[in-house]
């Protein structure tokens, strides 16, 4: 008998980000290697701020995908750049909703799937994914993957009451709940005691062995020979969440006082989102020979690029320390040394221990970041720099993590 799931994701291609796709569509990949047909609904790809047509070839070609009709409020809803805050809630896409819903129930009536599931971080995904289960009365799994809410998140009052809400009924209403990472569940249990323990589950991101496979290295991982050390971060750097203040202030300092000689690193950032804001910066800290802004790259185009690199940078505030970038995987998958600037007390820092790599300080410590970034270019110079071990390495694959999505899967049908 053939078991069925209805995914409904936001992010799919193709929507033109990298990391952020992988999840459902990895899933979506490997599903049918364990007795499970996927069906994704998704939104039409006018509601994405960008896509790339070249993604599309990633989708398996026997996978049903529905895009429903979807809009963005602040593209296609406003008026001289500005709408009520009412037309984002719970988020700028709260429209797919009354696409999804008539769709996911046509799809629901055609192939009677076993279990639905839904992923954020699009709210919207987790509305529709509630009102699907209402109203067929399908079990659920609910797809977290970080919180909703937390102390500083979100920030307008308007958008935390609705996230509450949602969060909140998604929890007392899915048969699991799945969380990316320790912090993000022990978050949710502390927060709603009631719900039993055995409905919360972690599958963590992880990295898609076919996508490095397909890769071309633009050079030979390790120095090879002449030219400055590069230091990569590959993904969004948010002004607060991944503040590289600190951390510019440490290299315009080490630059001043010769610890640093210009010419000697180079640090790009890649597809940041936030090139204005980070330009500024570049130039108030007098950086601009050291700190380079680049666009966005095709996806294995970018894993070719964290290949290449001396040394990947990861930015993560405390104010994450529940949340692990998915980027993350990619870079212990890469077999690169990684420069964390994170708390060691976080989720992050702790899956780094675990492979074995400590060169971590904190984001906001310029003092720490100094210190560790003069001893890191050292150890990338000796090529001695702690990489991420094959254990590691090959339990964190999509693969791997689909295997325990389909045990959970199968676990709700029963």
């Amino acid at each position: 008998m053939v078991k069925r799931v209805l995914m409904v994701a936001f992010h799919f291609p193709p929507m033109n980000v990298s990391s952020g796709i992988q999840r459902t569509l990895r899933f979506a990949q490997y599903l049918p290697e364990f007795n499970w047909e996927p069906v994704v609904l998704t939104a039409h790809p006018r509601a994405y701020s960008g896509v790339s047509p070249a993604s599309l070839a990633e989708v398996p070609p026997h996978l049903q995908v529905r895009r429903a009709f979807a809009l963005d409020s602040a593209r296609h809803l406003s008026l001289w750049g500005a709408y009520p805050q009412w037309l984002a809630l719970p988020d700028r896409w709260w429209s797919w909703w009354l696409g999804a819903v008539p769709a996911g129930l046509s799809l629901i009536r055609k192939l009677k799937p076993d279990v639905l599931w839904s992923t954020y971080p699009i709210a919207t995904a987790h509305l529709i994914g509630y009102t699907l289960h209402r109203l067929t009365g399908i079990r659920w799994v609910a797809d977290f993957r970080d919180p909703m809410v937390e102390p500083d998140f979100p920030s307008n009052p308007q958008e935390r009451r609705a996230f509450e809400w949602i969060e909140c009924t998604t929890l007392k209403h899915c048969a699991r709940a799945v969380f990316a990472s320790p912090g993000a569940l022990r978050l949710c249990a502390e927060r709603y005691p009631d719900i039993p323990r055995s409905r919360l589950t972690i599958i963590e991101n992880g990295y898609d062995e076919s996508s490095f496979a397909g890769a071309k290295q633009a050079a030979e991982p390790g120095r090879t020979g002449g030219g400055p050390l590069v230091l990569v971060h590959s993904g969004t750097v948010y002004p607060s969440e991944r503040d590289p203040r600190p951390f510019f202030a440490a290299l315009s300092e080490l630059c001043g006082n010769g610890g640093i000689k210009r010419g000697e690193l180079r640090v790009v950032l890649r597809a940041t989102g936030s090139d204005d804001y980070l330009r500024e910066l570049i130039a108030r800290y007098g950086i601009e020979g050291i700190v380079t802004l680049e666009p966005t790259l095709p996806y294995r185009a970018a894993l070719a690029e964290m290949l290449a690199a001396d040394g990947l940078l990861v930015l993560q505030a405390a104010i994450c320390n529940n949340q692990v970038p998915a980027k993350l995987y990619e870079y212990l998958r890469a077999r690169r040394p990684i420069l964390a600037l994170t708390d060691p007390a976080g989720d992050t820092a702790a899956v780094l221990r675990n492979a074995g790599i400590d060169t971590i300080a904190r984001l906001d410590s310029q003092e720490e970041i100094s210190r560790l970034l003069v001893s890191f270019l050292e150890l990338l110079r000796q090529q001695r720099a702690p990489v991420a071990g094959e254990a590691t390495v090959a339990a964190a694959t999509r693969r791997a993590r689909t295997i325990e999505l389909a045990k959970v899967l199968d676990a709700v049908r029963d």
